[in-house]
């Protein structure tokens, strides 16, 4: 299922641009993605901005607060209203402990996240969920497929080149397909959707186009699913979260070849 599916009008704007090659240059038609601001109140209070691709945004905004730790359970959620063309969403919880701290208060990660104790570092600064524990196991094969099947459903990435995909897949099929500008964006969209149609995740694998960051790493651990399939590289901080986290993490996926960084005792060759 493809969220995008029918939306390209939605997601795209047309311009006309100069192009050249070779010593000859011309007028051209062209497309270029939408971007758009959106803003979150949570209980009649603005907590952020988020720059998105203008689709789906009631999932992106619960999933943005799903994966700040802020909605743990459907119970939390008790209503959105969202105003699209004013770009404004306005969520309403049930009493939630430690909420204010949780939303209010400004999060900055440091260059001391190098330091060896991570756990405290970002139980600290970001808040670390408990590691993943789950006896799913993916053969190399399928993980390189899987990849594959991604960058073959970027059909707006291969009209625009300018936006991420990410993908929540059970066994080799793809079950939510999400295009966004913001890469952390496409978690949260899958994360949201998830959380408000009850999607259990604990079997699930996300196959992601994009630089893998502790970000990323922190937004799949927030959503249970214990494999991660990157296109593209991790960073350091990741790759120690994704260990501290128990998350299975693959890197440059792509043909038949993939690197394999953390808890590799999922994957079978």
């Amino acid at each position: 299922m493809s969220s995008s599916d029918g939306d390209y009008g939605k997601l795209t704007s047309p311009c006309q641009i100069v192009k050249a090659d070779s010593g000859r240059h011309w007028l051209e038609e062209d497309l270029v993605v939408r971007e758009t601001p959106l803003t979150v109140f949570v209980n009649s209070r603005e907590i952020a901005t988020l720059v998105c691709s203008p689709v789906d945004q009631v999932y992106l905004a619960v999933g943005f607060l799903c994966s700040e730790g802020v909605l743990k359970k459907r119970e939390d959620l008790e209503s959105v209203e969202l105003d699209a063309d004013r770009g404004l969403i306005r969520i309403k919880t049930a009493p939630l402990p430690g909420i204010e701290e949780k939303m209010f208060l400004k999060r900055h990660i440091t260059p001391s996240a190098g330091r060896s104790n991570i756990r405290v570092h970002f139980a600290a600064e970001a808040g670390l969920p408990p590691p993943v524990t789950s006896q799913l196991q993916i053969k190399a094969a399928t993980a390189t497929r899987l990849a594959a099947e991604l960058q073959e459903r970027a059909h707006l990435f291969r009209r625009t080149g300018g936006v991420h995909n990410a993908a929540l897949v059970q066994g080799e099929e793809i079950l939510i397909f999400q295009e966004d500008i913001g890469r952390h964006n496409t978690i949260d969209k899958i994360h949201g959707r998830c959380f408000l149609e009850g999607i259990p995740r604990s079997d699930k694998m996300v196959v992601f186009s994009g630089r893998v960051s502790s970000e990323i790493v922190l937004k799949v651990a927030r959503m249970r699913v214990p494999v991660l399939i990157s296109r593209s590289a991790p960073t350091d901080l990741a790759l120690k979260l994704a260990e501290e986290l128990q998350i299975t993490l693959l890197g440059f996926v792509r043909e038949n070849r993939l690197s394999v960084y953390a808890h590799g005792e999922r994957v079978l060759f």
